[in-house]
């Protein structure tokens, strides 16, 4: 079975030379075109957001929205965080009461 290559710059627009661009396949999926996205430009998430620009078609991914406040979103912004790698201070124990002292409000415990 004879298998054909294709040379990128017979496939590849003269802009996108030397930019990591590859030739991909188009095909239908019903009444839609659609295209097979390589595994190196595969996109995170589950949702995208496809605009035109001239010729060319943009597709981005769409970042989750969370519910303020919600775990989720906790999580979803610590992931952007570095870690601390500082100390946290010796705070001692003068003028701390004892956590039999403190009073939660609730005096069903």
């Amino acid at each position: 079975m004879a298998t054909s290559t294709h040379i990128a710059s017979e496939t590849i627009a003269p802009y996108a030379m030397n930019t990591g661009a590859r030739a991909v396949k188009l095909f239908r999926n019903g009444a839609n075109q659609a295209v097979r996205i390589p595994k190196e430009f595969e996109l995170s998430g589950v949702d995208a957001l496809i605009h035109r620009e001239g010729d060319r078609l943009i597709i981005e991914p769409v970042k989750p929205k969370y519910e303020r406040g919600s775990a989720s979103a906790l999580l979803a912004l610590l992931n952007t965080m570095e870690p601390i790698d500082e100390e946290f201070p010796d705070v001692g124990e003068e003028g701390l009461l004892p956590l039999d002292d403190i009073d939660f409000g609730d005096s069903t415990l």
